[in-house]
């Protein structure tokens, strides 16, 4: 049976990466080292222009670190909204919480109100609340359409038992997508230990440089996380292997 699969698409040429190997959806990133941030207005529209049937969704995060916001970056986030509707964009990606750990339920729904009538996921800041059982209560109140989570572990597979528990609590009412560590060895046992029916994952592959010259001695930031003559993007095989499982 095909899975429904969300790409974590770190660039335009990702989401043709991705359609191609028969994915459903993207999660739209900039800077994904940080976790993800709000991509740019021309890389949404050429992700727009390069597919077809893919259903792209972008994530509203004005920056990495916390999920406790400042009023200027939240009407960042409102205005990166308005522009991801202006654009036709199929959902946004969203995420809050209070100082106290808490889902900013006011800020939430003020962030769901604006989107509509996109879709809307809750990020992972779900997976650092201090209580997920009555998170999972307020952003269904609040009309998300689904949770990315990896049950508040560092991946998905420590976190099945938490991912399997919100499954069943949700019930109809909202979608539990399991996500981070979701990988190609491990995806069927997430499936049949959680229930879960979308997966979300970076299917991703290194891509190198054509650069012929390279001044190596000079990074331009991402050194420290990988070499400014390699990049990674999403593999079209790999994702059809999570999608078909072959």
């Amino acid at each position: 049976m095909k899975r429904i699969i969300e790409v974590c698409a770190n660039s335009a040429q990702s989401c043709v990466e991705a359609e191609a190997g028969g994915a459903y959806r993207v999660e739209l990133c900039a800077a994904i080292p940080e976790g993800g941030t709000t991509p740019s207005y021309g890389e949404i529209r050429m992700a727009q222009a390069l597919t077809s049937n893919l259903k792209i969704h972008v994530i509203i995060r004005p920056r990495g670190g916390d999920f406790l916001y400042s009023p200027a970056e939240v009407e960042t986030m409102l205005y990166d909204i308005q522009l991801a509707k202006e654009l036709g964009v199929d959902g946004v990606v969203v995420g809050c919480l209070t100082a106290e750990g808490e889902i900013d339920q006011p800020l939430l729904r003020r962030l769901v109100e604006a989107a509509k009538p996109l879709s809307v996921t809750f990020h992972r800041a779900f997976d650092v609340c201090r209580d997920p059982y009555t998170a999972l209560k307020q952003i269904i109140a609040a009309g998300c359409d689904r949770i990315l989570t990896s049950g508040q572990q560092p991946d998905a597979v420590k976190g099945i038992p938490l991912i399997a528990e919100l499954v069943k609590q949700a019930g109809d009412r909202i979608i539990i997508m399991p996500g981070c560590g979701v990988r190609e060895d491990n995806i069927a046992v997430i499936e049949a230990a959680t229930g879960a029916r979308e997966f979300h994952t970076s299917a991703r592959s290194v891509v190198y440089s054509r650069m012929v010259y390279r001044n190596e001695q000079v990074p331009m930031g991402s050194s420290a996380v990988t070499s400014e003559f390699e990049r990674v993007e999403t593999d079209r095989d790999k994702v059809r292997r999570f999608v078909y499982g072959q």
